[in-house]
């Protein structure tokens, strides 16, 4: 059985790993005093045994106590984000999914309340899921809806959460599915062989402007969403509703779905165990995830307030 939907609220919205060897720190100028702070999770805010450090904690803290917010921006799934649900303060909303929702998460582990979905129509997954099946046979998937994941048998079994149905990418689909009332995230795409960037520059090609594929993993593993969303575009819209430009949010990633996050904020910090293309999108770098090159940078900031 399927869980019970959660409350909608549909908005519109335009807008290979490298070493792990310590990078030079390089700091961006910027006249513009910050007013909120995006971060990453895995690889970024996390450490790799995915703790956040006691160091982290209390910069976070302490940009919150100086009025600049934060808002965690990941590509992880609400039932994914125990983890940090303690670090929240005031406003508790973190972008999901790679954008697809933003959440509230004051209800604590379980209690995650889905404020804004910004859904991919299954009619437009099915298509996509058609195209890649073509050019790179072998592909299976899983599809990511507010209720949980199903995924197809081919697909590589999951350990963080249990599958809440086992089928076709056809059937998962289908409009007469007992979860078709539960908006679709994203899509999950996997292939056995290819590798991760590969596999991401022949499914870009082949699908064009249609959905938004990014990938996260150091596994051939592609997320796909809804056209036009991404981490950039839905913390685009968290920052209208607060009056907050581009030029006044800094933000950190490691891996390419950052990277239109990292462009379009006025500040942008790789971490320096970043994918290669993420240190090319950011105007600055930080040491690494497990330096606590987030908190790093915090400090840094904070001490010139």
């Amino acid at each position: 059985m399927c869980a019970p939907p959660h409350t909608r609220a549909r908005i519109c919205g335009t807008i290979a790993y490298v070493t792990s060897t310590t990078p030079r720190p390089r700091t961006p100028a910027s006249s513009v005093p910050p007013r909120l702070i995006a971060t990453d999770l895995d690889g970024t805010l996390l450490r790799d045994d995915k703790s956040v450090s006691e160091r982290t904690v209390a910069a976070l803290a302490a940009a919150e106590a100086a009025g600049i917010e934060v808002f965690f921006v990941t590509g992880r799934p609400a039932r994914w984000m125990d983890v940090v649900s303690a670090h929240v303060h005031g406003h508790g909303l973190a972008i999901c999914g790679n954008g697809a929702a933003v959440v509230d998460l004051h209800g604590g582990p379980g209690g995650h309340r889905f404020v804004k979905v910004r859904d991919l129509s299954p009619a437009t997954a099915l298509d996509v899921i058609g195209i890649l099946r073509a050019a790179a046979p072998g592909t299976s998937f899983a599809i990511e809806r507010t209720g949980g994941v199903h995924h197809e048998p081919a697909y590589p079994p999951l350990h963080l959460d249990p599958t809440v149905g086992v089928a076709p990418a056809e059937k998962l689909l289908a409009a007469e599915s007992d979860c078709a009332d539960q908006p679709v995230l994203k899509v999950l795409a996997h292939h056995p062989d290819l590798s991760p960037d590969a596999f991401l520059t022949l499914a870009r090609a082949a699908v064009g402007g249609l959905v938004e594929i990014t990938r996260s993993s150091p596994t051939a593993l592609l997320e796909i969403s809804g056209p036009g969303v991404s981490k950039a575009s839905t913390l685009a819209l968290c920052c209208a509703e607060r009056g907050i430009s581009h030029e006044e949010v800094v933000a950190f990633g490691d891996m390419p779905n950052d990277v239109e996050m990292l462009t379009w904020a006025g500040v942008s910090y790789a971490m320096g165990n970043a994918h290669e293309d993420v240190v090319a999108a950011a105007s600055g770098r930080t040491v690494a995830n497990n330096e606590d090159g987030v908190a790093v940078v915090i400090e840094r900031i904070l001490a010139r307030l």
